[in-house]
C-alpha cells in the first residue's frame, strides 16, 4: 500500500462490495414487498448469490494477500530475518492480515449457505470481525509518521469502526433495511477514502505530495471527508431508485393486474408496522 495503486486496490474492493451489498439489500427488500409474485422461488436464487459472493470475496482477498507478499519487494512469506535480527516488511504483513480476515468472511459465506447446520447470522459476525480487525490494524499503522498521514488514516479508522459496529448491531436486531444501508454507506466511505488517501500521499500525476504540516490541508480534508460521506448517500439513493424501479417494471410486464393489489397490500403492511 505504499503507493497510489496500493490504496486504489482496496479502495476499489470496498466500493465494489458497497455497490453489491446495497444492490442485494434493496433487491431483497423489494422482492419481499412483492413476494406474491417476484419473491416466489427467489430464496434459492439468493442462496446461490451468497455463495457466489463468498467466492468473489475469497478471490479478492487472495489477490490482495499475494500482491502484498510477492510483488514489488514483498516479504515472500518471511516474517523475521534471523541474520539481521529484524522484522521484515511489517506494514505489508498488516495489509496481508486485513485481507486474510476478509478471506475468512468469504469462506464463512460459502459454508453458511452450503451447510444447513450453520446459522446464517455467522456471516454478520465474521463481517464485523473483519472490519474491527481492519480498524485495529490501521489505528496502529501510522506511528512515527507525519501529521497529515496520521490524520487521513484516523478518518479511515473512524469509517471502518462505524461499519464494523453497525455490522455487529445487525446480529442483535431484526433485519432492517435502514441499518443495512447505513452499514453499506460506511463501506462506500472507506472505499472512496482509500482513493483520497492515495491522491493526498501519492499523487498519481507524479507531483509532490500534500504539505504534511499545513493545518489548512487538515481543515480541507475534514470537510472533504464529509463530502465523501454525502456522495455515498447519493450513490445509495440512485441504486435504491434503480433497483426498485426494475422490480416494479418487471411486475408490470409479467403481471400488470396484480400491481395495484400489491401496492394496496404494501400500504396496509406499512401502516401496521408504523402502529
Amino acid at each position: 500500500m505504499g503507493n497510489f495503486r496500493g490504496h486504489a486496490l482496496p479502495g476499489a474492493f470496498f466500493i465494489i462490495m458497497g455497490i453489491w451489498w446495497t444492490t442485494k439489500c434493496v433487491l431483497k427488500y423489494a422482492c419481499k414487498k412483492h413476494k406474491q409474485t417476484s419473491y416466489l422461488g427467489a430464496k434459492a436464487l439468493f442462496c446461490r448469490i451468497e455463495i457466489l459472493e463468498g467466492i468473489i470475496l475469497v478471490g479478492m482477498a487472495l489477490t490482495g494477500m499475494l500482491g502484498e507478499q510477492f510483488f514489488l519487494g514483498g516479504p515472500h512469506l518471511t516474517l523475521y530475518d534471523y541474520k539481521e535480527g529484524q522484522w521484515i516488511e511489517l506494514l505489508r504483513w498488516h495489509h496481508f492480515t486485513m485481507y486474510f480476515f476478509f478471506g475468512l468472511l468469504g469462506v464463512t459465506n460459502i459454508l453458511c449457505f452450503t451447510v444447513s447446520s450453520l446459522p446464517v447470522s455467522l456471516t454478520k459476525l465474521m463481517l464485523s470481525n473483519a472490519l474491527f480487525v481492519e480498524a485495529f490494524i490501521f489505528y496502529n499503522h501510522t506511528h512515527g509518521r507525519e501529521m497529515l498521514d496520521i490524520f487521513v488514516h484516523q478518518l479511515l479508522v473512524l469509517a471502518i469502526f462505524l461499519a464494523g459496529l453497525i455490522a455487529f448491531m445487525e446480529l442483535l436486531i431484526r433485519t432492517n433495511i435502514t441499518v443495512e444501508l447505513l452499514r453499506t454507506s460506511f463501506v462506500f466511505l472507506q472505499g472512496s477514502w482509500f482513493w483520497q488517501i492515495g491522491f493526498v500521499l501519492y499523487p498519481p500525476s507524479g507531483g509532490p505530495a500534500w504539505d504534511s504540516v499545513d493545518h489548512d490541508n487538515i481543515m480541507f480534508l475534514t470537510m472533504c471527508f464529509c463530502w465523501h460521506y454525502a456522495l455515498t448517500f447519493i450513490i445509495i439513493g440512485v441504486l435504491y431508485a434503480f433497483v426498485t424501479w426494475l422490480v416494479k417494471s418487471r411486475l408490470k410486464r409479467f403481471c400488470p393486474s396484480e400491481v395495484g393489489l400489491l401496492k394496496s397490500a404494501d400500504r396496509e403492511q406499512e401502516s401496521e408496522e408504523e402502529m
